[in-house]
């Protein structure tokens, strides 16, 4: 039956969403070192950018501490530069020629709450994407319907369908909201 087929699309771009949004939000700083953190900088290493795991491992072996080992010594600088760089890190690494050391400053109440802010903004943008594949998949099983490949039952039932996997997607991404919300603001 194809509302099935589109259901089981729906589910898995709704998985997709809500997995992208997990991504983000822990890149999200709290008040404690993550090494996901630094998951977006990339370093112009061999003449070419790459992604920072691609040419160091980042470990956080402190709360307030960040460390980044260079597979190649010689990429050391590099790596610095594309923190200091990034401007929406914020961060001053240091190195001491082995080893890239990022000291993570205090949280103030306002980033926190700037912090919080932003968490909410990518609520927002994955509760929009949800609405969009919803949009999408009774767009398809509208047009099944119209070609008579689907009665108009099936039609409704698939609605209620998708508004249930719809409710559960928020209510999973309201959780996942509450939680790092209580992380960002904990001091």
């Amino acid at each position: 039956m194809p509302t099935d087929q589109f259901l089981s699309q729906a589910q898995t771009k709704l998985s997709a969403a809500t997995q992208h949004y997990q991504d983000e939000i822990n890149k999200l700083r709290t008040g404690r070192a993550h090494p996901s953190m630094l998951d977006n900088v990339m370093v112009q290493a061999y003449g070419q950018p790459m992604p920072l795991k691609a040419v160091g491992s980042v470990a956080a072996p402190e709360a307030q501490l960040l460390q980044i080992t260079p597979y190649d010594v010689e990429n050391l600088q590099a790596i610095s530069n594309a923190i200091r760089d990034d401007q929406s890190l914020d961060l001053s690494p240091t190195d001491d020629g082995r080893v890239v050391r990022i000291q993570l400053p205090p949280m103030t109440t306002e980033n926190r709450q700037a912090m919080v802010k932003n968490l909410h903004a990518k609520l927002e943008e994955a509760l929009i994407s949800s609405r969009n594949i919803r949009h999408e998949a009774i767009q398809q099983a509208e047009q099944a319907e119209k070609a008579k490949d689907i009665s108009r039952d099936d039609l409704e039932r698939f609605k209620k369908h998708v508004d249930e996997l719809i409710a559960k997607q928020k209510s999973e991404l309201e959780t996942l909201t509450a939680t790092k919300e209580k992380d960002i603001m904990t001091v």
